[in-house]
């Protein structure tokens, strides 16, 4: 039997070009056909997301024909609860076999695996999700071993399947590894690295194709399978972008986001200052951010960049929508114990606008630029070029010295300014920074506080 594999990977709700996606793909499927993701599809950067629980990105996966979807990391991201309530209340199957409640019971929503029976030909689908690390248990979850979670899924199931596909969020070295480890699977729908691949790759007998990234290409395995063996007749990524969009995909996201708005909209607070925002210039948006870093992890200082925020809040009703809309970024409030010369050198960075100005692509962000250093509990006089001193509460700041830092995860890896990665003793929070602004900005003193400049011209 021929058998048609499409499949994609690591959309990240990027539901413009996932419309293009599956305008092309209706013309290509019939009964031989599966259509799968490999995981990272939902990500809560967008409101039609956060406001529906992921309800909008299953929604959109059930209802344009995909067959399954492995969890990837920021299908956990948003913790166990979100991701339980995604997989109850929507037909097509979220995958994972290696993951894992805290408590290492099963999470009963989520299957290891399924069992697709296309016109006699029976399809074991396996899913494996990413170690997120410290994240991990803070967010309600723990993983298995990959390598024997997978197994377990093939013996398990020995006999009662004629070909096994692995939608895998791991990335190409461990796909490599189960390949190379692992007999009985015979396809890999990869994900998680972001690689575009030009052709498939096979190692020791096992297909693997992945298809980089954003939703701009499509995948397209075409094989044959006869007597267990499976043979790969075709192999590509089709480029999407010039395609017309699926007006079924468009009505279902306008119609999420009219239900997330509606529930979002609610007004949390009032405020009686605008806080603007800039990503060069000081400001009192990122000021209220520093300030309310420091009091919450309690820190010798604060030190946190104006990219992670896309905007200020004017001065009336605040929404919790608002606060979605100006920080998207899943980033963690995260401490840190960091020497004086090291926050000297990424202070004195932060003076040049190529460091303001520089691309701010990395884990977990959703923004453009990198942007401006703001603090809290410090004083940094300067005279436009270089700095002149920096106070920690009043004392000059000694270089040897190790203070303690509130920031977050992006900062903390050193991501636009790397001296900040010289770093130890990290500790992470389960919240996110727009969780940490929706909690201070209801607070007048700090409000008003954000107002006291920090950067001192001389």
């Amino acid at each position: 039997m021929r058998l048609t594999i499409l499949h994609t990977n690591d959309i990240h709700s990027n539901f413009n070009n996932f419309s293009k996606i599956v305008n092309q793909m209706t013309g290509w499927k019939d009964s031989n056909t599966l259509v799968l993701d490999a995981g990272d599809f939902a990500d809560f950067k967008r409101i039609e997301l956060l406001g529906t629980d992921g309800l909008a990105a299953m929604e959109l996966l059930d209802s344009t024909g995909y067959d399954a979807l492995a969890v990837g990391n920021n299908e956990i991201f948003q913790g166990l609860d979100v991701l339980k309530y995604m997989a109850a209340n929507e037909k097509i199957p979220l995958l994972s076999s290696n993951l894992r409640c805290a408590d290492h019971s099963e999470i009963k929503e989520v299957k290891r695996s399924i069992i697709i029976n296309k016109n006699g030909l029976r399809i074991l689908i396996i899913g494996a999700s990413p170690d997120i690390g410290p994240f991990n248990e803070l967010l309600g979850f723990t993983l298995i071993d990959y390598l024997a979670a997978v197994q377990h899924e093939i013996d398990e199931y020995h006999e009662q399947y004629d070909m096994c596909i692995l939608l895998s969020h791991l990335g190409m070295d461990k796909d490599k590894e189960i390949a190379v480890k692992i007999s009985g699977v015979d396809i890999i729908i990869g994900g998680h690295f972001h690689i575009l691949m030009d052709r498939p790759e096979i190692v020791n007998g096992t297909i693997i194709h992945t298809s980089g990234a954003q939703g701009e290409y499509i995948g397209k395995l075409v094989v044959e399978v006869k007597n267990n063996q499976v043979q790969l007749i075709e192999g590509i990524n089709i480029d999407v972008l010039n395609s017309e969009g699926s007006t079924i995909v468009q009505e279902i996201v306008k119609q999420n986001k009219i239900k997330a708005i509606d529930r979002l909209s609610e007004p949390f607070c009032r405020i009686n200052k605008n806080l603007w925002h800039d990503v060069v210039e000081e400001n009192p948006m990122m000021n209220l951010l520093a300030d309310a870093l420091q009091d919450f992890l309690g820190c010798d200082l604060a030190i946190i960049n104006s990219g992670v925020i896309n905007g200020g809040i004017k001065k009336g009703d605040v929404s919790r929508k608002k606060i979605i809309e100006l920080c998207p970024s899943p980033l963690n409030p995260t401490s840190f114990q960091i020497q004086g010369k090291d926050l000297w050198e990424a202070l004195q960075n932060s003076l040049d606008t190529d460091y303001c100005y520089a691309d701010g692509k990395g884990a977990g962000f959703r923004g453009k630029y990198v942007g401006r250093l703001h603090v809290s509990g410090a004083v940094i006089e300067h005279n436009g070029r270089n700095i002149l001193n920096i106070y920690i509460h009043g004392v000059s700041i000694n270089m040897e010295k190790w203070y303690t830092v509130a920031s977050s995860d992006y900062l903390q890896r050193g991501t636009g300014y790397q001296t900040l990665a010289r770093n130890h003793d990290e500790q992470y929070s389960k919240e996110y920074l727009r969780d940490i602004i929706q909690e201070y900005v209801m607070q007048e003193a700090f409000v008003e506080k954000a107002f006291v400049e920090r950067w001192i011209l001389k």
